[in-house]
C-alpha cells in the first residue's frame, strides 16, 4: 500500500514509515510476512491515502450498482475493476507504460481465453450430442444383447448343474476308492501280525531246539564223561555261532520287517487292477450314457420342433380342408335307392365314389340318347366308329354289355389258337359284330358299346376291354391276370385234399403261390378272403372268391390281387426308373443293364420282350435305337412287366408277385 507523492516517488502508509522511500532502497524480493510483524500495529493506528480510500469507495459503488442476476455478470463485475486500474495506471506517469503493458498483455490474454472458449462452445454441443447418442446406442445394445445374455446364464446355470452332477460322482468314486484303499490296509495290516506271529513262532521253535540240544549233550557229558575242556570249547563254538545266527536274524528282521510276502503282493495288485479296470469301464460306460444323453436330447428337441411344424401344418390343413361330401344323399337320385347305393359305394374310397356317381349319372343319361353323332371317316377315327351320320343307340343294359364282351374275348382267343397268330382287338371287335349283326347294324352296336365301355370305369370287365381297344394296356396284360388268378385256382384246388370247396387262413397257400410277394400284401389277401367271416370263423370258401355276378363285378379277392398287380408293377418299374437315373434318353444296352441290377434272376428271353415293349422293336431287331426315359416307361406301363426274381435288397421276401 504506497502513495505517489507530488514529485513522483512512492509513499508509504502508514504515516509511521520514512516520509519518502526511494524505489532502489525498496527489496521487492522481501517476502510480506517480515513487514507484516512490524506494521501490523501501525495499520490499527493510521488512517489510508484519501486517494485509496476514493478508489475503494468508487469500487464498491460501481459494483452495488451492477445487476450480477444477468448473463456475462462475471465481465460486468470485471468492467470496474478495469476502470479502476485505468485510473491507477494514470496517477503513476512513471510505471505507465509498464503498467498499460501489463494491462494490454491482461487484455489480449482474456480476449484470446474468450476466443478459445467461444470456439470450444459448438464442440461442446457436439461432445453432448455424442454422447446422448452413445448412450442410447449403449441402452439398444444392452436391450438387445439382454436376452442372449439371459440364454447364456440359463446356459452357465445348466453347466454349472452338470459340473456339480459330475463333481458328485466323482466324490462317489472317490469314495469307492478310499474304501478300497481302506480294505488294503486292513489286508495289509492282517498280513504284517501274520507276519510278526511267525517270527515269535520260529524263535520259540529255535529256543525249544537249542535247549533241547543242550540237555542232549548234558546227558552225553554225563553218560560218556566226556572231556571238560573239549566240551567247554565246544559250548564256546556254539555259542559263537548262535551269536553269528541272532546277528542275522536281526539284520533279517530289520530289513524285512516291512514288506509283504510276494504271493500277497501279487494277490492285492491284481485285485487293485481289476478293481481299476472296473472303474476305467464304468467311466467309460458313463461317458458314453453321456454322450447318448445329449443325442437323445437333441433328437427330443428337433421331435419336438417336428411336432410343432406338424401340429401347425395340422391347423392349417384343418382350417383350409374342403369337408367330406355327404354321399349317402346320392341314394335319393340314384336308381335302386338305398340299397343300391349301399351296394355300389361298400370298400370304395371317396375317389372311387365319384367315378361310380358319374358312371350311373352317364348310363341314365345314355338311355335318354337315341342316336350318336358320327366321328366321320378319318385315317385318325378307330376303325370300328368310321361312321358318318347319325348312329342308333342299342341302349344295353350293363349286363348285356359284358355278357358281349366276354363272348368277344372268347371268340378271339380260339380263333387265335386255331390260327396260331395274333390278331388286333379293333379289327377283331369290328369283324366279331359285323359277322353276328351284319355290316349295317354293327356300327350301331359298336357306338353303343363303345360308350357304355367308356362310362362304365369301376366296371373291370367294362374298363379293360376299354383301355386294350384304345390302346392304352396291351392285351397281353389282360391274358396274363386271368392266367395268375387261374394259376391261383389250381393252388388252392390242389390244397383242397378232400375236396370240400373250403380252407383254413393256414392251408391257404398264398406264400407258396406267391413267393416274392411281401407280408404284407399276403395278409392283405387273406384279409379280403375273410371279408364276409366273423373273426372267430376261419374256414374260407375259397371256390366263392373268384366268382363274379351278373354285371361281372368280381369279389374283393380278386379285385385286391388285380390292383396288386398293378401296384407291384408301378414299384418295379418306379426301381428301374431310379436305376436309369436323371437320363433323359435311353438306350437298350443301358436299359438290359438297369434291368438286370433290379431283377438279377431275368432271363434272357423275358429281357429280349421287355426291350422290345419299350422300344416297339422285335426281338430279332437290334436294339440301338435311343427313346426318351419316360415314353419307354409308358410302353413299359401298358405291357405285362413283372418281376422274374427277388430284389437284391429284400431277398426272398420282396414284395413282387411271381409267377
Amino acid at each position: 500500500s504506497f502513495q505517489l507523492s507530488a514529485r513522483g516517488h512512492w509513499s508509504t502508509w502508514p504515516a509511521f514509515a520514512s516520509g519518502q522511500t526511494v524505489l532502489k532502497n525498496h527489496k521487492p524480493c522481501c517476502a510480506p510476512e517480515e513487514r507484516q510483524s512490524s506494521n501490523k500495529q501501525a495499520l490499527l493506528t493510521f488512517p489510508k491515502p484519501r486517494y485509496l480510500e476514493q478508489l475503494e469507495s468508487y469500487l464498491k459503488k460501481e459494483l452495488q450498482s451492477l445487476d450480477l442476476t444477468k448473463k456475462n455478470s462475471q465481465e460486468r463485475k470485471l468492467q470496474p475493476y478495469r476502470e479502476i486500474f485505468e485510473f491507477f495506471i494514470d496517477n503513476f506517469k512513471t510505471y505507465k507504460p509498464l503498467l498499460s503493458a501489463i494491462k494490454n498483455e491482461y487484455e489480449v490474454t482474456l480476449a484470446h481465453q474468450k476466443k478459445t472458449i467461444r470456439a470450444l462452445e459448438p464442440l461442446k454441443a457436439m461432445v453432448t450430442t455424442v454422447s446422448e447418442e452413445c448412450t442410447r446406442q449403449i441402452l439398444a445394445l444392452q436391450e438387445k444383447e439382454k436376452d442372449e445374455i439371459n440364454m447364456l446364464k440359463q446356459e452357465k446355470q445348466h453347466l454349472l448343474k452338470f459340473i456339480d452332477k459330475m463333481k458328485e460322482e466323482k466324490n462317489s468314486l472317490q469314495t469307492k476308492v478310499e474304501h478300497l484303499q481302506t480294505s488294503v490296509a486292513e489286508e495289509y495290516a492282517h498280513y504284517l501280525n501274520e507276519y510278526g506271529a511267525r517270527k515269535l513262532l520260529l524263535a520259540k521253535l529255535n529256543d525249544m531246539h537249542n535247549e533241547q540240544l543242550d540237555m542232549t549233550r548234558h546227558q552225553v557229558q554225563d553218560i560218556k564223561g566226556e572231556d571238560v575242556v573239549k566240551l567247554t570249547l565246544a559250548l564256546k563254538v556254539a555259542r559263537q555261532d548262535l551269536t553269528k545266527a541272532q546277528v542275522k536274524l536281526n539284520t533279517m528282521i530289520a530289513d524285512y520287517e516291512d514288506v509283504v510276502p510276494r504271493r500277497d503282493f501279487e494277490s492285492l495288485e491284481k485285485k487293485y487292477s481289476d478293481l481299476l479296470q472296473e472303474m476305467k469301464t464304468l467311466q467309460k460306460n458313463f461317458d458314453q450314457l453321456h454322450k447318448e444323453y445329449e443325442t437323445l436330447l437333441e433328437i427330443h428337441r428337433e421331435t419336438a420342433e417336428e411336432r410343432d411344424n406338424f401340429c401347425t401344418e395340422l391347423q392349417r390343413v384343418q382350417r383350409n380342408y374342403t369337408p367330406r361330401p355327404n354321399w349317402p344323399k346320392c341314394s335319393e337320385v340314384i336308381p335302386g335307392g338305398a340299397d343300391r347305393w349301399a351296394c355300389l359305394a361298400e370298400g370304395k374310397s371317396s375317389s372311387q365314389l365319384v367315378d361310380v356317381l358319374l358312371e350311373e349319372i352317364g348310363t341314365g343319361v345314355l338311355k335318354d340318347i337315341n342316336v350318336f353323332p358320327g366321328w366321320g371317316k378319318g385315317d385318325k377315327v378307330p376303325v370300328y366308329l368310321r361312321h358318318e351320320g347319325e348312329v342308333k343307340n342299342k341302349k344295353l343294359t350293363k349286363k348285356d354289355v359284358v355278357n358281349i364282351l366276354k363272348d368277344i374275348w372268347k371268340e378271339k382267343i380260339a380263333l387265335e389258337q386255331q390260327t396260331g397268330k395274333q390278331s388286333s382287338l379293333p379289327e377283331f371287335f369290328l369283324s366279331y359284330l359285323q359277322k353276328k349283326y351284319g355290316d349295317a347294324a354293327a356300327m350301331e352296336w359298336s357306338y353303343t358299346l363303345y360308350e357304355n365301355m367308356r362310362l362304365c370305369r369301376s366296371n373291370h370287365v367294362l374298363s379293360s376291354f376299354y383301355n386294350i381297344l384304345t390302346g392304352k394296356v396291351g392285351e397281353q396284360q389282360y391274358h396274363s391276370q386271368n392266367q395268375l388268378i387261374s394259376n391261383l385256382q389250381k393252388e388252392l384246388a390242389a390244397c383242397d385234399s378232400s375236396n370240400s370247396g373250403s380252407l383254413t387262413s393256414k392251408h391257404m397257400a398264398l406264400r407258396e403261390a406267391f413267393p416274392l410277394k411281401r407280408k404284407e400284401s399276403v395278409q392283405e389277401l387273406l384279409d379280403a378272403s375273410r371279408y364276409k367271416l366273423d373273426n372267430t370263423e376261419d374256414l374260407i370258401d375259397y371256390i366263392s372268391l373268384f366268382k363274379e355276378d351278373e354285371e361281372g363285378n368280381a369279389e374283393p379277392f380278386v379285385a385286391k390281387l388285380r390292383s396288386q398287380y398293378v401296384r407291384e408293377k408301378q414299384e418295379y418299374l418306379k426301381q428301374l426308373k431310379s436305376k436309369l437315373g436323371d437320363v433323359i434318353e435311353v438306350k437298350a444296352d443301358d436299359l438290359k443293364g438297369a434291368f438286370c441290377t433290379i431283377d438279377p434272376d431275368i432271363d434272357d428271353q423275358t429281357l429280349d420282350t421287355y426291350i422290345g415293349l419299350a422300344y416297339q422293336v422285335r426281338r430279332e431287331q437290334p436294339g440301338q435305337e435311343v427313346v426318351p426315359v419316360e415314353t419307354a416307361l409308358e410302353r413299359l406301363l401298358a405291357g405285362d412287366v413283372r418281376r422274374v426274381g427277388p430284389s437284391p435288397r429284400e431277398g426272398s421276401t420282396a414284395g413282387f408277385e411271381g409267377e
